[in-house]
């Protein structure tokens, strides 16, 4: 009886091993933050430099080589405490399950298209596409990705008023696995409906090309290809919105000494399904990271070519001083030529300032 009851303990304690080996690892994570911003023309605000959110991700380990994963990511504002812009999802960052293994990484849910983020490494400030609203110029910050790095082309203009543009919902999402340093991306949205608001495009304000909670024209996909090799990355890719605005892009950085990084982009955009007249934009971007003791800084100049209209040029300067691994204080300047509202053929010329704290968890 004692050899059984040992046996039946012994037994116990390997299935309870098994199944803590199986069970899933979870880690919770996230962004804080904050600082004061000024526009021309515009009062000081508290504003942010990056998205704030706070995300859980997990994987499970399911045996010969597959995993199952998760992610999902809120954003909010840390002034006031609210979710991201009053009205975006509750995961607006992403929400994504999957499964990884020798074929690579297959996720379904919402998230960054293949483009989007791909395009991150290659942009001086990183993708932070935060920028201060309500100046007479528009919505202006420090960085480049929502407007000139991607030639201000969204990637779900289907989506709810005030939704993020860079990301898609009901969508499957496949990264390869790297071959030589090569990795293939794609993202193929759903024909589904979900509450943009009327685009009048070629139509009417009385009959808009694209209706409230219009379905998409043309199944919505990205595809993105990176090469890196020591030094040196790019980037290739090309995608079609659920209107089918297409955009393509190529970008390259290189390290010529381990602190500096130097990065370049140039994409087009076509407008032609919605727009009848001055369908094209162009844009290009240069820009560098140099790692200073225990401090960055980041310089970056691009211009924006739309069809028809002055271009708009930016120049950026910012600097980060790193009290920690997980925690910086920055300073950012701006300036960006930009046609004003009131006078379409004339450039106005707007500075942005700010300070802040960054934080991670």
């Amino acid at each position: 009886m004692k050899k059984i009851l040992e046996t039946l303990t012994l037994l116990g304690v390997v299935g309870t091993v098994a199944g803590a080996q199986a069970q899933s690892s979870v880690a919770v994570y996230g962004t804080l933050d904050t600082g004061i911003a000024k526009v021309t023309g515009a009062t000081a605000q508290v504003a942010k430099r990056d998205n704030n959110k706070l995300g859980f991700r997990g994987v499970e380990d399911l045996g010969n080589g597959l995993k199952a994963l998760f992610q999902l990511e809120i954003r909010f504002e840390p002034d006031t405490g609210t979710v991201e812009s009053g009205s975006r999802p509750l995961f607006q960052g992403q929400s994504r399950v999957g499964l990884q293994g020798d074929f690579g990484t297959v996720r379904l849910g919402r998230g960054l298209t293949a483009y989007q983020e791909s395009s991150i490494p290659f942009e001086p400030w990183n993708g932070l596409p935060t920028v201060v609203a309500g100046s007479p110029g528009g919505a202006i910050g420090p960085g480049f990705q929502s407007d000139l790095h991607v030639a201000g082309y969204t990637s779900d203009p289907l989506g709810p008023a005030g939704n993020s543009r860079n990301r898609i919902s009901n969508a499957v999402f496949y990264n390869s696995p790297l071959f030589n340093g090569f990795q293939l991306n794609l993202t193929v949205g759903a024909k589904e409906a979900n509450g943009n608001p009327a685009i009048i495009g070629r139509g009417t304000a009385l009959a808009p090309q694209y209706p409230a909670n219009s379905v998409p024209s043309a199944t919505p996909y990205s595809a993105s290809a990176t090469y890196t090799l020591g030094r040196f990355g790019a980037m290739a890719a090309y995608e079609r919105n659920g209107v089918e605005t297409k955009i393509w892009a190529v970008a390259a950085s290189f390290r010529p000494i381990p602190d500096l990084k130097l990065m370049g982009s140039y994409q087009k955009q076509d407008q032609s399904h919605t727009l009848a007249a001055n369908p094209d934009t162009k844009a290009w971007l240069l820009g560098a990271n140099y790692n200073v003791g225990v401090g960055k800084i980041l310089l970056g100049y691009g211009q924006k070519a739309p069809d028809g209209s002055p271009r708009i040029k930016q120049a950026s300067l910012g600097y980060e001083h790193n009290l920690s691994a997980r925690t910086y204080l920055y300073a950012d300047l701006s300036n960006k030529k930009t046609p004003p509202l009131t006078s379409p053929n004339a450039l106005g010329s707007y500075n942005y300032y700010g300070v802040g704290v960054h934080h991670n968890f």
